[in-house]
């Protein structure tokens, strides 16, 4: 495993602290006029999204994480998971639903996701911005309730719940943002 010293330090960096990877959002290098220089970090973990603040000292080594990514096609799901197939070698893997998390929501067949390996394995998936998917529930809107600009729950072909306008209808496309699962606009027929 090779490493990287603080002075190599740049947004995105991938780091292996305490047995899990991290990628650098924001370093400073500090040098006060008392004591050694150090680096101030945040750090967002690449299994469970949180962000930690990390201090290191100027010249310390710090692991570089064993990250790779892959750009991969969603074919479907079965017993062992979702699978996926490999863009270049069509390798075909299972991801459990709980490395997935809430990007289950938007998956749609043939879908290109990249997908992010840790020590080989899978441990996080990059949907696009912006999916279009079918409404394939929703329940009519009730005339004169525009005035509000309400909304009403509907099922798109994926399987995700959102709320939508009133004019939206059974069978419309509609463009989805994946990051916020938030109705983005109505797609022309």
């Amino acid at each position: 495993m090779s490493t990287i010293d603080t002075a190599q330090f740049r947004n995105g960096v991938k780091l292996e602290i305490d047995n899990q990877p991290f990628t650098i959002t924001y370093f400073q290098h500090v040098k006060p006029g008392k004591g050694g220089a150090f680096v101030r970090t945040k750090l967002k973990n690449l299994l469970n999204g949180r962000t930690v603040d990390r201090t290191f000292r100027s010249g310390e080594k710090i692991d570089e994480a064993d990250i790779s990514e892959k750009s991969m096609q969603y074919l479907y799901q079965d017993t062992n998971g979702r699978i996926f197939m490999d863009s270049q070698s069509y390798d075909q893997i299972p991801i459990g639903d709980d490395v997935l998390g809430k990007a289950v929501d938007f998956l749609l067949e043939n879908m290109e996701v990249e997908v992010l390996f840790w020590k080989g394995n899978p441990v996080n998936i990059q949907l696009p911005n912006y999916i279009e998917a079918r409404v394939t529930k929703s329940d009519p809107g009730v005339k004169g309730d525009t005035s509000s600009g309400a909304n009403k729950p509907a099922t798109i072909e994926s399987g995700a719940t959102l709320n939508v306008p009133l004019f939206i209808e059974e069978g419309d496309v509609i463009r989805v943002d994946t990051r916020n699962g938030e109705y983005s606009e109505r797609v022309s027929k």
